[in-house]
């Protein structure tokens, strides 16, 4: 099938609606942009069915977009979008861009509504995990009661008779059936998986992780009924839940662990930031996880993340007859960025081209101090990250020449820059030229210390995004996210053995 251009259709704004998913724009032109929700107007072949999809005859809603290229007689993906709470299947289309991927690649989508005020039932048990002590937290307001049974779980059984209801309207190929939700969806998304993800060769959330008391028992068992699939996970770096960010964190990470144990995956992933996009992608025997945390972006969706899922994951993935996950070349390479260094304060190993490699000490934090007068006092005029030259002159490929004290040191740079350092100077002489850095050089453990986001950027231009205690340098424009600094800590801090991938969360009672 030829893939079509990709169009974007102009809407009508209504900047003064702030209302959640106002009911006048379906079947309109309205476009109410927050934080890049309904980005698109109402697509016009999106199309309401109501139907009995489940033996207990309740009759559900759904919408489907069928793509202008949809032959009957080729077989063609099918994307299942699960809402996020109090929306709908037509918010959801709107709030995506589902339609256009699917416009553009030929596949098909189906955005079922949920059954009981537009709430999905899932499973609202969730433990925090303070000192040790489990408790139960109560979900908010009157919210359907989730079944013990799934088979009782009329919102589970119904996305699988949408399913088998697509497969036997269209020419659906079985080995290409995929499931994607937001917040509340993303957990209906979770649910499903865990028990018949094996009908499906990937499952993608985005803004909401799973508790982790469903993923693991009191025991720290994984929990799962369904085994492999490929996997994908956005966690907006805003995102409000848990609302403690630390655990958020913790959620975030034992997440991650869960598929990734169960898809064999190397714990070690490659990493790649473009823009706000911080990706980590893990390869496994399996399947494989990608994650995704986005900078500055609060809890739901981006307008892209249908685009990101379908391009780097979907678009490469099916289940064969027998189970196994089948990988082929995704529209987007899922691979680490070609030149990567992160270093993080305490760590005496580095990020550098997708691996861990050690430094011959730490990379220590330090402030740039000014002091005023007699009377003392100091302000920062600047906190900086200092690393071994002898590491950056690795890492950019320079011949190093440390002093017999190792309190100076050249650096020629395959350019042919000549560099001296010095301790305790400020200064770094470039051929002959003196120039100021961010601070001075540091003397530790017979290694001299520069500013690695000084060096980076003054003598070759690259980006360097720091978030947390550590930073970030590739030759693109990228934003270090809070989750992907955590992810880096842990692998810097492992020394690559990421020691805690094993360990599961204690859960007590």
């Amino acid at each position: 099938m030829k893939e079509q251009k990709i169009l974007l259709h102009p809407g009508t704004p209504d900047d003064n609606n702030r209302d959640y998913l106002p009911e006048r724009i379906k079947g309109s032109d309205i476009v109410v942009n927050e934080n890049g929700n309904n980005s698109q107007p109402y697509p016009d072949l999106l199309k309401e069915y109501q139907e009995a999809l489940t033996a207990d005859g309740t009759v559900d809603t759904w919408y489907e977009y069928v793509p202008t290229s949809y032959n009957p007689a080729e077989k063609t993906p099918l994307v299942v979008s699960m809402h996020g709470g109090l929306m709908t299947g037509w918010g959801q289309a709107i709030y995506t861009s589902w339609t256009i991927m699917a416009e553009q690649h030929g596949f098909i989508v189906a955005f079922p509504d949920a059954s009981v005020k537009r709430i999905w039932s899932v499973e609202w048990g969730r433990w925090r995990f303070d000192d040790g002590i489990r408790e139960k937290a109560e979900a908010p307001g009157e919210l359907p009661e989730t079944p013990e049974d799934i088979l009782d779980n009329h919102d589970v059984q119904m996305a699988r008779g949408l399913i088998e209801k697509m497969k036997h309207k269209y020419n659906i190929d079985s080995e290409r059936i995929f499931m994607q939700g937001m917040s509340m969806g993303d957990l209906m998304t979770s649910l499903f998986a865990r028990n018949y993800g094996d009908i499906l060769a990937g499952a993608a959330g985005s803004g909401c992780a799973t508790f982790l008391s469903l993923l693991y028992d009191e025991n720290g068992t994984i929990q799962n009924k369904a085994g492999h699939l490929d996997i994908w996970q956005s966690r907006p770096e805003l995102n409000d839940i848990p609302p403690d960010k630390r655990e958020a964190l913790d959620v975030n990470k034992y997440n991650r662990y869960y598929w990734s144990r169960i898809n064999n995956c190397n714990p070690i992933p490659q990493i790649s930031i473009v823009g706000e996009n911080n990706f980590a992608f893990y390869s496994g025997s399996k399947a494989d996880v990608t994650y995704l945390d986005i900078k500055n972006r609060d809890h739901g969706q981006t307008f892209e993340d249908a685009a990101l899922i379908w391009n780097y994951m979907f678009s490469g993935v099916r289940r064969k007859a027998d189970g196994s996950i089948v990988h082929s070349k995704s529209n987007i390479p899922r691979v680490g960025d070609k030149f990567a260094i992160a270093v993080a304060k305490d760590c005496d190993y580095a990020w550098f081209n997708n691996m861990v490699v050690p430094m011959n000490t730490k990379a220590v934090y330090w402030q740039k101090l000014k002091y005023h007068g007699l009377n003392g006092g100091q302000e920062v005029r600047g906190e900086y990250l200092c690393v071994p030259v002898s590491f950056l002159s690795k890492a950019f490929g320079a011949k190093y020449e440390p002093s017999e004290d190792t309190l100076t040191a050249v650096v020629k740079l395959p350019d042919g820059r000549t560099l001296q350092f010095a301790r305790g100077s400020i200064g770094c002489v470039i051929d002959e030229s003196l120039r100021s850095m961010y601070c001075e050089a540091l003397h530790r453990d017979g290694e001299l210390l520069v500013s690695i986001e000084w060096f980076c950027r003054y003598l070759f231009g690259f980006d360097v995004s720091t978030c947390g205690d550590v930073v970030y340098v590739t030759d693109h424009f990228s934003e270090l996210s809070a989750s992907m600094a955590d992810l880096i800590h842990d692998l810097l801090q492992g020394g690559g053995t990421l020691a805690d991938y094993e360990r599961i969360p204690q859960i007590t009672k």
